[in-house]
């Protein structure tokens, strides 16, 4: 009897000890598995939006030196990265058979000029014969015939024709020796332009052959240690931006990879009309001007480039990851459950995409604008409370709150604390 009745003091004691602990120990699990946000604050500051491209450097402009003529190659002037100035000698090509030319046309023109000299002198003989003629017939009919009187006509005609003859024999053979002579100058192969050499493609001794195309020898880049142009292809989705960008004024930022921790400015130059398609994909070109004095910047460099759209400045910005965050349904409170309930899942994307392309120009515009109408989550005691926004500009770290219940130094959530 003893025994049960301290039995039974033992079980009351330990129900008495369990009663006692439940409520700080079920108190000290809710607050262990309590849910811990991650948060930041929301601050206030300069925000820059960019649209960021790939380009190629390349000059100004190349001037691609040819040769006109055919022939050996006996001397090479330049090389490779040498400076030239407009008229300087960069190669020359034999001149034998251009010499030999020009004294053959020089030669044919002397005796055409000869030509000229002699039809002139028996030309001045018939034109006096007639003329003693026409006199003998006014002083008496029957000193010369009508025969001899036209004989002597027709021979000075036809004088005065052999004259005309060998003028334009003259006259041709003035041409052909310019001809040569413009050959023989064609044998120097001299710089159109001020720039560098930046392609070579001929070595002494090489025969040219330009009957048939024109032959490539060096190529000029014009300016290139002033200025350079970088060709970046911008998608059409973000084109209109550029576009605004240029009319703005506004810089463009880039790198290349030889000078990873160098950033090089330009100016947007041109907006190009002239799109190109590939794999469905529409892009436009855009032509970027660029200082290059310090000859940084070679033809053919990978630039990695940010236009920038748009700026404002001291104003209210979230962090990118609050306006990501959505958090599970228990973790919000009753009222703002609603929302999570809308939203889509990622295997229900591809129906609002084709919700979307049904939609006529006025809803698609209506609907990009509501775009910019998003929620960010604020702690609310245990649960987590939804503020609606307007949001504006962003960039790759920030977004623009142009509307919404925020004040900056306020906490809003980006994530769950891992581990807690």
């Amino acid at each position: 009897m003893k025994v049960l009745v301290r039995v039974l003091l033992i079980i009351g004691s330990l129900a008495a000890v369990g009663v006692a602990a439940y409520q700080p120990v079920s108190g000290y699990l809710a607050e262990r598995n309590r849910p811990q946000f991650r948060t930041t604050e929301i601050t206030r500051g300069d925000i820059i939006a960019e649209v960021d491209a790939t380009g190629k450097v390349e000059p100004v402009l190349s001037v691609i030196v040819g040769a006109v003529v055919s022939g050996p190659i006996v001397a090479l002037e330049v090389d490779f990265n040498d400076r030239v100035e407009e008229g300087d000698l960069m190669a020359k090509i034999d001149t034998r058979l251009y010499d030999a030319a020009v004294a053959r046309d020089r030669a044919s023109l002397k005796t055409t000029e000869a030509e000229i000299s002699r039809v002139t002198a028996v030309l001045e003989q018939a034109k006096r014969d007639e003329e003693r003629g026409l006199r003998l017939e006014q002083r008496n009919a029957d000193f010369i015939s009508q025969a001899e009187l036209d004989q002597l006509r027709y021979n000075r005609m036809a004088l005065e024709a052999q004259l005309l003859v060998a003028e334009a024999a003259k006259t041709q053979a003035e041409a052909s020796l310019n001809n040569s002579l413009t050959n023989l100058d064609y044998t120097e192969i001299k710089s159109p332009v001020d720039g560098i050499v930046v392609d070579r493609k001929i070595d002494e001794g090489q025969t040219l052959a330009s009957q048939f195309q024109t032959p490539e020898l060096f190529t000029v880049a014009v300016d290139l240690d002033k200025r350079v142009h970088v060709y970046a292809s911008v998608d059409e989705t973000e084109i209109g931006l550029v576009q605004k960008a240029k009319d703005e004024g506004r810089p463009v930022y880039f790198t290349v990879m030889p000078y990873p921790e160098d950033l090089f400015t330009g100016v947007i130059e041109q907006v190009r009309m002239s799109s190109t398609e590939t794999q469905g994909v529409i892009t436009y070109p855009v032509v970027i001007a660029s200082a290059n004095t310090e000859l940084k910047l070679l033809p053919g460099m990978t630039a990695n480039i940010s236009f920038e759209v748009d700026q404002v400045k001291s104003v209210l910005k979230v962090p990118n990851a609050a306006l990501r965050y959505y958090p599970q349904r228990d973790h919000v409170r009753e009222e703002d459950r609603k929302l999570l309930d809308g939203t889509l899942a990622e295997d229900e994307e591809d129906e609002r995409a084709d919700d979307e392309a049904q939609l006529t120009a006025r809803e698609k515009v209506e609907a990009q604008r509501n775009r910019r109408k998003r929620h960010v989550w604020v702690t609310d005691g245990s649960l987590l409370r939804a503020v609606e926004v307007v949001t504006g500009i962003d960039d790759n770290r920030f977004t623009e709150i142009k509307e919404g219940d925020l004040e900056e130094g306020q906490e809003v959530v980006v994530g769950l604390k891992v581990g807690e």
